[in-house]
């Protein structure tokens, strides 16, 4: 008589380091689903100079030092988001002026420039010119690797202005 050894001792698959988690690609996990977040710095006419991917979960300031590394910008243009001690800390060294709002949780709240964070829509511009091309907005590719190079193509475009 065969043994049916099928569903006797259950255990984890032989080959479990073949399955990447998620992270690995930079899929998070939220309410609406899977996401993921494209962080981008652009010059003054909303021409990329550096992306990176991280989950749709991570926070704005956990990719935002390294980018600023990348670039070294002198002036930097931002959200809400990026207003921590550290990162300004950050932008201090590299003598880049923070035009950064604060958020309300601040005390004392640094004084930034009214007039020339207006000029702040181009990151935005840029965003709706990337999301016109269906397969950088929706995100169709499985693998980190091929979505960055989505974003790389799409950004390369529109220093092609194609």
């Amino acid at each position: 008589m065969a043994e049916h050894r099928q569903h006797d001792e259950p255990r984890t698959p032989a080959r479990r380091w073949w399955k990447r988690g998620t992270q690995t690609h930079a899929i998070g996990k939220s309410r609406g689903g899977a996401t993921t977040k494209v962080h981008l710095v652009v010059d003054a006419l909303g021409l990329p100079l550096a992306f990176c991917i991280t989950e749709g979960q991570r926070h704005d300031i956990v990719a935002a030092p390294e980018l600023v590394l990348q670039t070294k910008p002198r002036c930097l243009l931002a959200d809400k988001a990026y207003s921590t001690i550290a990162f300004r800390e950050l932008l201090a060294k590299l003598n880049c002026q923070a035009v950064i709002p604060s958020s309300s949780s601040w005390i004392d709240p640094p004084p930034y420039d009214h007039e020339l964070y207006k000029s702040r829509c181009e990151i935005e511009c840029t965003f709706n010119l990337l999301k016109q091309a269906r397969r950088f907005a929706t995100r169709y590719e499985k693998t980190l690797r091929n979505y960055a190079a989505v974003v790389a193509l799409g950004c390369l475009f529109l220093w092609l202005r194609i």
